[in-house]
């Protein structure tokens, strides 16, 4: 504004429209008076919160709100306030009971981007409680509006909400909101709802419907504040999909998995039943990942078999953003 007033005086005082448009231009409305992209409720359009494929967790510094413990933190309050486990409508909004106490993540998907696999997660283990963590904040605005588009749209086609039944089948939220999809993704949408395969991992989720009053996102550097979100022994499954590989050496410390990490990832899961879930199109990374894993004392690899077994393996292969191009 400033240098438009300088330049409109530079010409002259004879210059009267030039320093009436300057007036004009000063007295525009202040930015935040403009309306949001996507409403909430509203189906986000992916085009207007593209980001960088990844950024550096150990040098990423802005400022992030965690609590100082895991169990200062209310999870219903703007995560789950319709958790299908929270007691029947008898609790005040905001009031910290026992029973919200008891909600809390049990399924982490660490770097969740577009939050394919947090909301296909969502549908596939209705017992559980799905948080997908992003670091990029455009990313994960995204998410969260999308969550909230298909809360919304699985109350207008009949679906539960707290109190009731929550078990569901996968809908319209999995597609690419409010984009064209390519002819692969209609493909795999295609045939995993036209075959009659008994092995198929969407099979027993069809005559369902999915709240996803149990899925969120948080925006968060895991590296740093997972302690202070996240209970010791409280999780079921942790998911790292596509991570950065940081292929330089000296850029090795920098990635997801590693030995000092793996040792903080036992401390979160279920001893004995906790999983690790881990996936990658990068041949040096997937050996990396097998090496660290087979080198900690507190990891064993599962069987070829229970992995076929595993629907969520088969949810990373064709959930996530990455796996639809590999």
């Amino acid at each position: 504004m400033n240098r438009i007033k300088l330049e409109s005086e530079a010409e002259g005082d004879n210059n009267d429209n030039d320093n009436d448009k300057a007036s004009a231009i000063a007295s525009t409305p202040p930015t935040d008076t403009v309306p949001p992209i996507t409403h909430e409720g509203q189906m986000p359009q992916k085009k207007f919160y593209r980001s960088r494929a990844h950024c550096n967790p150990l040098s990423f510094n802005e400022a992030f709100d965690y609590p100082p413990r895991p169990d200062l933190f209310d999870w219903t309050e703007e995560h789950y306030p319709n958790h299908p486990q929270l007691s029947d409508c008898g609790t005040d909004a905001g009031e910290f009971s026992a029973s919200s106490a008891q909600i809390h993540p049990t399924v982490l998907d660490v770097g969740c981007g577009f939050g394919g696999l947090t909301l296909a997660l969502s549908a596939l283990l209705p017992e559980e409680t799905i948080l997908g963590l992003e670091i990029r904040s455009k990313v994960t605005e995204y998410v969260r509006l999308r969550i909230l588009a298909s809360r919304k749209e699985a109350m207008g086609t009949g679906a539960s909400i707290a109190g009731c039944d929550g078990d569901g089948e996968t809908h319209d939220a999995e597609k690419e909101d409010g984009e064209t999809h390519d002819a692969e993704k209609d493909d795999t949408e295609t045939d995993a709802t036209d075959r009659d395969d008994p092995n198929d991992k969407r099979a027993s989720h069809r005559d369902h419907r999915p709240t996803h009053q149990n899925a969120s996102v948080l925006r968060t550097n895991a590296m740093k504040y997972l302690p202070n979100h996240i209970p010791p022994r409280s999780l079921s499954k942790l998911f790292f999909c596509f991570p950065d590989p940081h292929f330089k050496k000296k850029n090795h410390p920098r990635r997801i998995v590693s030995t000092r990490l793996l040792t903080e990832y036992a401390h979160w899961l279920k001893p004995g039943e906790g999983k690790l879930y881990c996936i990658t199109d990068v041949r040096d990374l997937h050996e990396w990942h097998v090496e660290r894993c087979e080198e900690h004392p507190l990891f064993e690899e599962v069987t070829e078999e229970e992995m076929e077994g595993d629907e969520c393996v088969w949810a990373m292969r064709t959930e996530t953003e990455e796996g639809k191009k590999v």
